[in-house]
């Protein structure tokens, strides 16, 4: 549904929907520590997310509905 790249990013990662998009989605990036480091609450069909504020290491993005359910999630690596 998702596609993001590049990764391992480092100085921008970019999310696009392939298809079921939806405006109601959120976007929430976990660091691997499980601690929520960014967090969009209205989506559009491509975003582009400047990593400068993210440290080395791998992340943890989570693509839920408005109920809170997770519908995709994935990993990503920042290289700096």
């Amino acid at each position: 549904m998702m596609k993001f790249y590049p990764n391992p990013a480092t100085s921008v990662i970019n999310f696009e929907f392939q298809r079921n998009f939806d405006k109601s989605y959120s976007l929430q990036i976990f660091n691997f520590m499980g601690k929520k480091v960014y967090e969009l609450k209205t989506l559009s069909s491509r975003i582009n997310i400047n990593l400068d504020e993210f440290y080395r290491g791998i992340y943890i993005f989570q693509l839920r509905d408005k109920n809170g359910s997770i519908v995709e999630s994935g990993k990503f690596q920042v290289n700096k």
